[in-house]
């Protein structure tokens, strides 16, 4: 890979409130995924499932939330609810008076945990301080800011609609408003260079944020930069240059306090992301809104669930049948329990090989080769200790590898 000393640079056990967190049935928890599919531009590295419109309807979106929300909760009734997550799109061009209205609707619905997280994610050209302060006095007590460069050259190349010093007085007034801030950012993009990301890094660290998200940058199918990579247009680095942008990464965040619980997340102690954790640990979430995804343990079962795409379609769909779902599929054991796995090992805790056995309903060995799981153990890529298995910072850098060489 690279010439750089291999060594696992991660933290020690992730503490949150003063315990050791860990991965089991009980604590995987319950949350709320609230999607909103609209944006101002649509990024050119972007797959996920979002929309230019000229003029939305918010009180008949308010609406269609509101009724799926009622739909959903009659069947989760007595489930308490840990996180609420408003993601997109850009949640952040909702109406506040929606946020505030969804909000007051869930805690009405379910039982509510002491302290619920409430996400809301936002671009900086939509972040106004009025404006943050109504989606905090809505409720929303996490900023996930979309900062993602902090270069104007990045940002351009990026197709973003904000500069730096938007971004910058975005993240400020997040710093103020918001108990919680999460400051997304991009590296390995084209034509970016080690020293000018590490300066983008630093200058991330300035505004004070208690989590940062740092993505390297995927070439998604369907995406314009798909097309412009296929015809020679765009180029990124390489495999062993990307990894020393992810060591480096790594390494300068955990100077700087920040723990990395999981393989693009960092953050100081007790503000890990609650609901993305329900994602990894194989919890519970209901998904709400146009292409939402949702999985639910239900009679015995694991459902997944999953909305309309189409906005349109999914605002009639829900204003007419009642229902904005388009599918329920039963996982079977082995699909979920390779669900589990995959997620897990994402995570700096890993992966509970009894929790595995269990959505297996068999020995884990039927759905991991012990002798490959030995041999990466014995090559450092893998650290396994009791019931637990995780992947080391060497082994995350070829985490989907490593995920093909254990399964069976």
């Amino acid at each position: 890979m690279t010439s750089e000393p291999a060594q696992d640079l991660r933290a020690g056990p992730l503490e949150a409130g003063g315990r050791h967190e860990r991965a089991d049935g009980a604590q995987a928890g319950f949350g709320l995924y609230v999607h909103w599919p609209f944006c101002r531009a649509k990024c050119p590295y972007c797959d996920f499932n979002s929309y230019v419109a000229e003029a939305i309807e918010q009180g008949r979106w308010r609406r269609a939330y509101l009724a799926e929300l009622e739909r959903v909760a009659a069947e989760t009734s007595g489930r308490r609810l840990r996180s609420v997550y408003f993601g997109g799109g850009t949640p952040s061009l909702m109406d506040p008076e929606t946020v505030a209205e969804l909000l007051a609707a869930a805690r009405r619905l379910w039982r509510w945990e002491r302290e619920v997280e409430v996400t809301l994610e936002a671009n900086p050209g939509s972040c106004d301080p009025a404006r943050l302060r109504a989606f905090r006095d809505a409720g929303v007590n996490r900023l996930s800011l979309g900062v993602q460069a902090l270069d104007e050259e990045g940002l351009r190349r990026l197709g973003r609609t904000h500069d730096v010093a938007t971004a910058i007085r975005a993240a400020e007034a997040g710093r103020r408003i918001f108990p919680i801030l999460n400051l997304d950012l991009i590296y390995a993009r084209p034509g970016q260079s080690l020293g000018g990301w590490m300066r983008e890094l630093e200058r991330a660290l300035l505004l004070e944020p208690d989590h940062l998200s740092a993505y390297e940058l995927t070439i998604e199918p369907g995406t314009p930069f798909a097309r412009q990579h296929r015809a020679g247009r765009l180029s990124v680095p390489g495999e062993d240059r990307r990894a020393v942008f992810a060591r480096r990464t790594l390494r300068r965040l955990e100077e700087a306090g920040f723990a990395c619980y999981e393989v693009s997340n960092f953050a100081r102690p007790g503000r890990m992301c609650r609901h993305n954790l329900i994602y990894w640990r194989a919890g519970d979430w209901l998904g709400i809104g146009p292409g939402a995804h949702g999985r639910l343990s239900l009679c015995g079962d694991r459902i997944a669930t999953r909305a309309v795409r189409a906005p349109g379609l999914w605002l009639r769909a829900v204003e007419e049948r009642g229902c904005g779902e388009l599918v329920r599929e039963r996982l079977g054991p082995r699909e979920a329990a390779v669900e589990y796995a995959i997620m897990a090992l994402r995570l700096a805790e890993g992966l509970d090989l009894d929790r595995l056995a269990g959505f297996l309903g068999a020995p884990w060995e039927e759905l991991l080769d012990p002798e490959a799981v030995e041999r990466l153990v014995e090559a450092g890529l893998l650290v396994l200790e009791d019931s637990r298995l995780c992947a080391s910072a060497q082994g995350w850098l070829r985490l989907d590898a490593l995920v093909r060489a254990i399964l069976r």
